[in-house]
């Protein structure tokens, strides 16, 4: 081990949440790339009430329970998982750190949990398949271009991927004004204007220029924006994403797949008896981190609703603001049958590469099994609607 590596894992191990990960990430990376990570639209209002909004309800504990031994596993998507926390679709992965994609596949196989591999990847459908055994889930966003939508279909199935996601709350680019004060863009330039980002984070730029070419590895094929050409997401979106997107599209990409099939992206109580009604295997509840609509409600707000509406019905992950092992357990409380993470691993991404996501799945984790022995819950079927309060 070099003295940078000693350096770099004596910084994570000062790393004692997610937050403290957060704060390493931001000295580490330009502020176009941990604006991108971090922000959201309007005036991020959403954004902050989807972590705030767990602060509705307390945890009650039971005492003189045996906590020896304590289950955290559940089944989602027909497969067993270690902890009912999935790593999350996140978009260009390898602009935060070279390790990118690979190296979050390969820290959620060895949690015993699921990876999903978004569309926008900087690493192949192909190269993440062949990466791990670990249970994985393709995102897909419609282009225009709709045999692109059944290649993926059939790349996925040939990856040997375990499940496929749609996601459906981007019909158009949400106003994220972080991205276009920094003048955020795919793949990242390096003009005069950022010049002292590039004096401030000479490591960064240094991997930049020596690693490989970020590309927008699953559709460089066929799509050079975001590739060959510089573009920047509102722009990618407005020209390659398909607005007319329907129930009938998602009804025949899951034909297509003929697999575990989820829509991540809703938001109300009538989407999800949709999802429902055609025969989805789950649904994601989420507002895309509070970067599409501002304003709308967090994800933990309306779970209460969807669950009662659909529970038992469909399968339920929660996806938004989730920062500490008590978030999760409230979600599950309340009905969720999982919750996803993305920023979390990110920000240790950005930390500390492969090392750094370890440090953030193992912190949640461990911030998990503390919290049901504090609670007296020896497993996640007893972690239930009693276990709350609502302030």
């Amino acid at each position: 081990m070099t003295l940078l590596d000693r350096l770099n894992a004596w910084k994570l191990s000062r790393c004692f949440n997610i937050n403290d990960l957060r704060k390493v990430a931001k000295g580490r990376l330009p502020a176009s790339l941990f604006g991108y990570i971090d922000g959201g639209s309007d005036d991020e209002r959403t954004l902050r009430g989807n972590t705030s909004a767990f602060d509705q309800y307390d945890l009650l504990q039971r005492a003189l329970v045996d906590v020896s031994q304590i289950d955290l596993s559940t089944k989602v998507l027909g497969k067993k998982i270690d902890w009912p926390v999935i790593c999350a679709p996140t978009g260009m992965t390898r602009m935060f750190h070279y390790q990118g994609e690979k190296a979050v596949a390969r820290e959620a196989a060895r949690m015993g949990t699921f990876y999903s591999l978004s569309t926008l990847s900087t690493t192949s459908i192909e190269d993440v398949g062949a990466e791990t055994d670990g249970p994985k889930m393709f995102q897909v966003y419609v282009h225009r271009d709709r045999e692109l939508s059944r290649e993926f279909v059939q790349r996925a199935k040939d990856a040997k991927f375990d499940a496929l996601c749609l996601t459906v709350d981007l019909p158009a680019h949400g106003n994220r004004e972080r991205d276009l004060r920094t003048g955020m863009t795919l793949p990242p330039k390096l003009t005069v204007k950022s010049i002292l980002d590039v004096l401030i984070h000479p490591a960064w730029v240094y991997r930049y220029l020596t690693s490989d070419s970020i590309v927008l590895a699953n559709v460089e094929h066929k799509i050079k924006e975001g590739t060959g050409e510089v573009s920047n997401l509102l722009q990618y979106v407005a020209n390659q994403f398909d607005p007319t997107v329907s129930w009938k599209d998602a009804e025949w990409l899951m034909s297509e797949w003929d697999g575990p099939f989820v829509l991540k992206g809703i938001m109300s109580v009538e989407d999800a008896k949709k999802a429902v009604e055609i025969g989805a295997s789950a649904i994601v509840i989420s507002n895309h981190g509070g970067r599409q609509l501002d304003s709308s409600p967090a994800p933990f707000e309306v779970l209460p609703d969807i669950v009662d509406a659909v529970g038992g019905q469909i399968e339920i992950i929660l996806d938004g603001g989730v920062r500490r092992g008590t978030h999760v357990l409230k979600a599950m409380a309340l009905g969720a049958n999982a919750c996803m993470v993305g920023r979390p691993y990110l920000y240790g991404l950005a930390a500390g590469g492969q090392p750094g996501v370890a440090r953030a799945l193992d912190l949640l984790r461990t911030e998990i099994e503390l919290d049901m022995k504090l609670m007296g819950c020896r497993s996640m079927s007893e972690v239930n609607p009693s276990c709350l309060r609502k302030r």
